[in-house]
């Protein structure tokens, strides 16, 4: 925009009404903090995206009420100070997403910034170093549920996947995986084999629902293309990372695969170090031995990532094997929204973010049935007694799946999913608990109605039930806390043979006997609220002597 151009906008933005959602006027004579300036970056792109504008803008050194006058801003006065401003954006948003422009007008009543904002991508809110903000007349707000669905609802209304490529030959697939494909879709569909040895290679990708009446997909290059062939793609990646960490979290190796993903999973497995692990069942003298993971499980989770990946905010699939477990990551927001209700429902999604994919990945035979897959891989852990894949949506964009290489803790979940009157979601919840990780109030109400857990929130853990068919009573001991009568008495008895104590004296006496499922700060807070409760209430002891040298006594 030249110079006369900025102007005259200026102009038409400061005539706009008060409640105009992607404009926002502030004087910032001096200073404008950081995140208010990032908070603002998210709303007014989102805002822009909603209106279905090319930009939203953000204007520095005018007042924000009508007539808006013009004051000036000394906000970063030098160049460069400003121009490092997209680079700090882009560190805390969506997909790095950052200001189009920064104008700077020198006007004689002063300094104007004027921050032209690009709307949030088709189908990904923009977000704030996680968080998504929106405009609710001339307030700053959270970004409302109602109008993150509706941006998300973009991308599934359009499939990426089913973009024609039309630059694309034939000769841009790979005959490696055109041949696996073959064999892939003989293994799903047993009453076509005779017929496919018969099929050229396009009518096969148009049988296969690879391809669109002999037109080249998004879907086909990312399954089947050569690896040459990326760029038909952009700015969309379709790329998988293998990381190995050693126990430290220090990286050891790394490997980028490239086209034809098809392949690229066998040829991941053949990276990955799936050795045996042995444990001891329960009443056992042999130990039983296992492969840490299930390939049918690591295969689909890694097929799942492939399938719902948001190839438009160009990242990477990530694959990253630790010692004792394997992390897959993939770009999106989760589209049921809770795995339990992938569970609960347990029936096929009604969207898909990649559905054209989806479909051509079920006909190559790479997802087993659509909407079964995630209950599949649960069920598949649960025979193996190991512990369940552990789903992490914390963040708004992305999918965590890690998957566990050993029995965790002390084999509880192992041992309790043998028993056969527990569903598979009750299952789930106590694998949280002995995780340790938080359950919801519909969860802990399930699981004490049925005194499968004890304890208090956040401190629970498996109950004597449990720890009594897993033969792991003595645990269930240390975690269990006595009532307050036996600690009283082990006090008073205290004192009755050695006339007084001092509270470190009391601490050595009960840190030990109180349940391990308190930490050191809870145990100790535990034995003050004991002391002042026998000392204030039950009258039977007493503090002898100044605070800190006082030492306790009997009340005779």
């Amino acid at each position: 925009m030249s110079m006369n151009d900025l102007k005259e906008l200026l102009e038409k933005l400061r005539l706009l009404p008060s409640e105009t959602e992607w404009v926002e006027f502030k004087e910032a004579k001096n200073n404008i903090s950081f995140d208010g300036l990032g908070r603002y970056f998210s709303a007014l792109s989102n805002e822009a995206n909603l209106k279905w504008l090319n930009f939203a803008w953000l204007v520095l050194g005018i007042s924000d009420q009508p007539p808006r006058k013009i004051v000036g801003t000394n906000y970063r006065p030098n160049r460069p100070a400003l121009d490092r401003l997209k680079k700090e954006i882009a560190d805390h948003t969506t997909n790095r997403l950052s200001f189009e422009e920064i104008h700077e007008l020198h006007l004689p009543e002063g300094r104007v910034l004027m921050f032209q904002i690009p709307p949030a991508l088709r189908g990904v809110p923009t977000s704030w170093k996680g968080h998504y903000y929106g405009r609710e007349g001339e307030s700053l707000a959270p970004l409302s549920l109602s109008k993150i669905e509706q941006i998300r609802g973009q991308a599934l209304r359009e499939d990426w996947s089913a973009r024609v490529c039309e630059d694309a030959t034939l000769d841009d697939f790979d005959p490696e995986a055109i041949q696996f494909a073959r064999k892939q879709y003989k293994e799903k569909h047993p009453g076509q084999a005779e017929e496919l040895d018969q099929w050229d290679d396009l009518t096969f990708l148009n049988k296969a629902k690879v391809c669109i009446s002999g037109q080249i997909t998004h879907a086909a290059l990312v399954l089947l293309g050569r690896e040459e062939s990326g760029h038909f793609l952009s700015p969309g990646i379709a790329q998988l990372t293998w990381v190995l960490r050693n126990d430290q979290g220090i990286e050891k190796d790394y490997k980028h695969f490239d086209l034809p993903l098809i392949l690229a999973v066998d040829r991941i497995f053949a990276r990955l170090r799936n050795l045996t692990y042995r444990y001891m069942p329960n009443a056992s003298l042999f130990p039983v031995e296992v492969t840490q993971y299930d390939i049918w499980v690591i295969r689909e989770s890694l097929h799942n990532a492939i399938a719902h990946q948001d190839y438009t905010q160009a990242g990477r699939i990530n694959i990253i094997e630790e010692p004792e477990s394997l992390l897959v990551t993939n770009l999106g927001h989760f589209i049921p929204g809770t795995v339990e209700e992938v569970i609960r429902r347990d029936a096929p999604p009604e969207q898909y973010r990649n559905p054209f994919l989806a479909r051509a990945m079920v006909n190559l035979n790479m997802i087993d049935t659509i909407g079964s897959g995630i209950k599949r891989m649960f069920l598949k852990q649960r025979q193996r007694f190991f512990p369940m894949p552990d789903y992490d949506l914390s963040e708004p964009e992305r999918v965590r799946v890690r998957l566990f290489g050993k029995v965790l803790d002390e084999n509880y979940t192992r041992l309790l999913i043998e028993k056969a009157d527990l569903n598979l979601l009750d299952v789930m919840a106590l694998d949280k608990v002995q995780k340790h990780h938080q359950i919801n109030e519909e969860e802990f109400k399930r699981l004490k109605k049925q005194k499968l857990i004890e304890g208090r929130r956040p401190n629970l853990f498996v109950s004597a039930r449990v720890a009594a068919v897993t033969g792991d009573k003595a645990d269930y001991i240390r975690q269990r806390a006595f009532d307050k009568e036996h600690y009283k008495k082990m006090v008073i008895s205290y004192l009755n043979k050695f006339g007084e104590a001092k509270r470190e004296d009391i601490d050595k006496l009960l840190l030990d006997k109180i349940s391990d499922a308190l930490d050191e700060k809870q145990k100790r807070n535990r034995i003050r609220n004991l002391l002042f409760e026998m000392s204030h209430k039950d009258n039977t002891i007493f503090a002898n002597g100044p605070r800190r040298t006082a030492v306790w006594v009997l009340r005779h």
